[in-house]
């Protein structure tokens, strides 16, 4: 292959023919308007190297269109979680809170029972939760605090004779806040067999 050929077929001399041919193209569509008009040369900066810079300003803003474009679309679809998680948060320790007003063990009880008449296992349960939270504060084995985490009341059972029970229902309560469980009928009833559990071991 001769040098005049590989000259021919390199990428700066196709922008070339490219850049003539546009040139060429201009300069008609000039004739075409008013042929007496005195001919336009192209502007000076319409040389390869600008040619480049544009084309490497356009695709880095289509790039940075397109990536905030995908940013906004996983926001948009993890927020729910986001939002779920926090409300959970903030439900649990509200509910917490509610150990400070004059709701008693069968004060909770009575709630869950009528909770799980209107088929709302999941409030049903978390009555009986806070039924047990009361119910060590009460007795002083575990003191109530607002800021305590499952997972701490977790640690603090461990030294009790029967903790597996209270394992259960501080496990369910965990995951129905962060693993969107749904309570059913009869996982509802193996919370109240737990529970029934604590209440025979208080006698």
């Amino acid at each position: 292959m001769s040098e005049n050929s590989f000259q021919k077929d390199s990428l700066g001399w196709q922008i070339q023919q490219i850049q003539q041919q546009i040139s060429e193209w201009w300069e008609l569509q000039i004739a075409k308007v008013d042929p007496d008009l005195p001919e336009i040369d192209l502007p000076s900066w319409w040389d390869i190297f600008t040619i480049l810079m544009i084309a490497k300003i356009v695709a880095w803003l289509i790039f940075a269109g397109l990536l905030s474009w995908l940013a906004i679309k996983i926001i948009r679809i993890i927020n729910p979680y986001f939002y779920h998680i926090r409300n959970s948060i903030n439900l649990t320790t509200k509910t917490r809170e509610n150990l400070e007003t004059d709701l008693s063990i069968t004060g909770w009880l009575n709630q869950s029972q009528k909770f799980q008449k209107l088929g709302n296992y999941g409030e049903a349960f978390r009555c009986l939760y806070m039924a047990m939270l009361q119910g060590l504060n009460d007795r002083e084995i575990i003191l109530h605090q607002s800021s305590r985490t499952d997972g701490e009341y977790l640690k603090l059972i461990q030294n009790l004779s029967q903790s597996q029970p209270y394992q259960k229902l501080f496990i369910i309560h965990q995951q129905l806040l962060f693993a969107d469980l749904e309570i059913s009928a009869s996982m509802f009833q193996e919370c109240q067999q737990a529970y029934q559990q604590i209440k025979d071991e208080e006698k």
